[in-house]
Parts: structure tokens; sequence; C-alpha cells
């Protein structure tokens, strides 16, 4: 079982690096196919650039040639930039990079070229990206019913409020004027008691008079 299974191993492990390669070889086809169609569109823009400058030295004072020139001068960095970038990616699933001197295509890590003998620094590392967590703020916006709610609530306690002072005014009133008529009564006592000693006395007088 271990030789079969070996076998199996083995034929897994080929199957896998011969897919890899015919990925990897068809994805450099296709940026080659890209890069020679960018080519062809440079070479193109030469042409009008070339018929453009000849008619310009045919019809004199052309003012419109030179900005036309240099647009298409622009065309042409922009898919020169393009194309760089294929050769790149392409590179790079070989392996290869170019010398940083004469820009031959060596091995991806030599450190020196093998055509120029020119030493190859190492690029610059791009700064790491730090993200930062940002916390939103969230807004909370009540529902009108909500509102509606909390103001016949604090229209009730208002109500609620506004009846126990009143209660507590009447209240006081109340022991105000019980405590009126209770000195009303007591005065009203005395009157009574002073009325009955004046009576009791001129009484008194009367009959010493009848004696005498």
């Amino acid at each position: 079982m271990d030789f079969f299974d070996k076998i199996g191993k083995k034929a897994s492990e080929a199957y896998k690096m011969t897919a890899d390669k015919t990925g990897r070889l068809a994805k450099e086809t296709k940026l080659k196919l890209k890069m020679g169609e960018l080519k062809a569109q440079i070479n193109d823009v030469y042409e009008e650039i070339g018929k453009r400058v000849y008619e310009n030295h045919i019809r004199e004072n052309d003012e419109n040639a030179e900005q036309e020139i240099e647009e298409k001068c622009v065309k042409i960095d922009v898919l020169s930039d393009e194309i760089e970038s294929l050769l790149k990616e392409c590179m790079e699933l070989n392996n290869k990079k170019q010398c940083q001197q004469c820009h031959t295509e060596i091995e991806k890590e030599a450190k020196f070229c093998k055509h120029c003998g020119a030493k190859q620094e190492e690029p610059e590392k791009e700064p790491e990206i730090v993200e930062l967590q940002v916390v939103e703020t969230v807004e909370v916006i009540e529902q009108p019913e909500r509102v509606e709610q909390k103001k016949d609530e604090n229209t009730e306690k208002a109500l609620e409020n506004k009846d126990e002072r009143n209660i507590e005014n009447n209240l006081e009133e109340t022991v105000a004027v019980e405590s009126d008529v209770e000195i009303n009564r007591k005065n009203t006592e005395k009157e009574n008691e002073n009325l009955e000693k004046t009576v009791e006395i001129e009484s008194n007088v009367e009959l010493e008079e009848k004696q005498d």
C-alpha cells in the first residue's frame, strides 16, 4: 500500500506542478500578447506624429500642430508605462527582475548583474499602512410616538404636582381658619366670663344697698 501511496503522491505533485506551469505559461502568453498590442499602438502613434510634423512643415504657422503632437507624446508615455508594468508582472512569474543599471533581465535574488556587474540595491520597503478603527457616532432619533408619550407623561406629572400643591395650600388654609375659629371661641368665652363677673358684682352691690 505504501508503494501505491507514494506513486499516487508523486503523481499528484507532478500534476500540480504541471498545472501550475501551464497556468503560468498561459498567463505569461496573455501578458506578452497584450504587450504586443500596446507596442503596435505606439508604432501607430509614432506614424501619426511623423505625419503631423510633416503637415506642420508644409502648412506654415499651424497653431494646433504643437498641441496635437504633445498630446500624442503623452499617449505614448501612458502606453509605455503600461508595457513596463506588464513586463514586470511577466518577469515576476519567472522569478526574474530587471538590472537597475542596464535593465537586462536577471535572476530575482541576484545581488549583482551578470551582464554589467552593477550591484542591485534592495528596493525600499513600502511603509505599512496602519488601519485606524473609526468609531461611528450614531445619532438616535426618537420616534414621534415616543416623543408624544413622553409629553403626556410630563403633563401628567405636572398636573399631579399641581394637585399636590393645591391640596397643601387648602390644608394650610383650613388649619389657618380653624385656628382663627379657636381664637374667636376663646375670646367669646372670656367675654362671657367677664360679663358674668360684672353681673355678679352689680348684683352684690344692689343687695348691699338694699340692706342699708
